[in-house]
């Protein structure tokens, strides 16, 4: 890979805690650039009031997550199709002081071998094209990198943001042949990674043990589940976007061929009150549910793996767009069920 940062081996790290790695010498605390500190956990804007951490920075991208599912039973969305975030980008990195006192003593130590610091000093000090780190520029734009998720290293593409450091002006964009820097879109798609919603154990009637041919009866409450958020932004350009998970249907799979599905599609609306389905009511036994499912089949001894899904729809927003729709997401969870024959006494 061309780029110094690369051949140090440093990439920043967008991890499942979302934990930013960045040089410690170069983390100055009064320059905008530092976006490795967070508040306290619990305090502020980062956390709620049971002490759970609700931001995090990771690759030059601040995330605010007080809006997302929380507990122990939420979970990432799976996006439809073969969607998915970015694997790297590019955005703001260094100021020059910044950059000049992290390379330096990379170039002294000889580290990298003589041609490449030649050819590096030619880049960022002789003026082929930058002169002196462009010290001159302070304050008035950054030093942009690249980052990677490196819980997606292996996949195909992920070292893809291969570039040499570049410089960017404040209030310009970056370069036309760099599609992968920074942008409230980008920062949509990477706050979609982070949406967290809550599991889908669904309300059934009867609860784990039913009968063949009995109809058993499937819900959720509107309190259960509801819209979460994440908003990504990179303080230092003034942008950020909000990714929003709203709840829109609830699929049934009832872990066997030997059933069968209200509606038959499977698929239940949510209802204008935000609920699935409808609870059962004593004497509603041998109606049809609006949303449940009859087996037809014993389960012997073991049980069927009834999995529950629900649909969610993905929409954006940004700063200076409307934003739009991201592909759907889903998660699921299994229950397990057992199904038992009807007992008759012959007289």
């Amino acid at each position: 890979m061309p780029a110094l940062i690369r051949r140090r081996g440093i990439l920043s790290v967008v991890a499942a805690t979302m934990v930013v790695l960045v040089n410690a010498p170069l983390a100055l605390a009064d320059d905008p650039i530092d976006q490795t500190t967070k508040p306290p956990t619990g305090t502020g804007p980062s956390g709620d009031v049971n002490g759970n951490d609700l931001s995090a920075t990771a690759g030059g991208v601040v995330f605010d997550r007080s809006r997302n599912g929380t507990g122990s039973t939420v979970g990432p969305v799976a996006a439809a199709g073969n969607w998915s975030p970015p694997l790297c980008w590019y955005a703001p990195k260094y100021t020059p002081a910044q950059f000049k006192a992290y390379v330096e003593p990379i170039w002294a130590a000889g580290s990298t071998g003589n041609e490449w610091d030649v050819a590096q000093r030619k880049r960022y000090v002789e003026g082929e094209p930058y002169k002196d780190f462009n010290i001159d520029k302070a304050g008035k734009g950054y030093w942009w990198d690249s980052y990677a998720d490196m819980s997606r290293i292996g996949e195909p593409g992920a070292t893809a943001c291969d570039k040499p450091i570049f410089w960017v002006d404040t209030g310009t964009p970056p370069p036309a042949d760099v599609p992968e820097a920074i942008t409230p879109e980008i920062l949509a798609q990477l706050a979609y990674a982070e949406i967290r919603v809550p599991d889908t154990k669904i309300e059934l009637a009867p609860q784990a043990v039913t009968k063949v041919n009995l109809p058993t009866w499937a819900w959720l409450d509107k309190a259960e589940f509801k819209p979460v958020s994440v908003t990504a932004s990179v303080p230092v350009l003034n942008i950020q976007a909000t990714t929003t998970a709203t709840p829109v249907s609830l699929k049934i799979e009832p872990g066997t061929k030997d059933a069968t599905l209200h509606p038959a599609s499977g698929e239940c609306p949510i209802n204008a009150d935000g609920s699935i389905g409808t609870p059962y009511t004593k004497g509603s036994g041998n109606k049809t549910p609006p949303c449940g499912l009859t087996y037809l089949r014993a389960s012997g001894e073991g049980t069927y793996k009834l999995q529950a899904t629900i649909t969610w729809k993905i929409h954006w927003t940004g700063t200076g767009t409307p934003g739009g729709n991201l592909p759907d997401g889903t998660f699921g969870t299994t229950q397990d069920i057992t199904v038992q024959e009807i007992q008759a006494i012959n007289r």
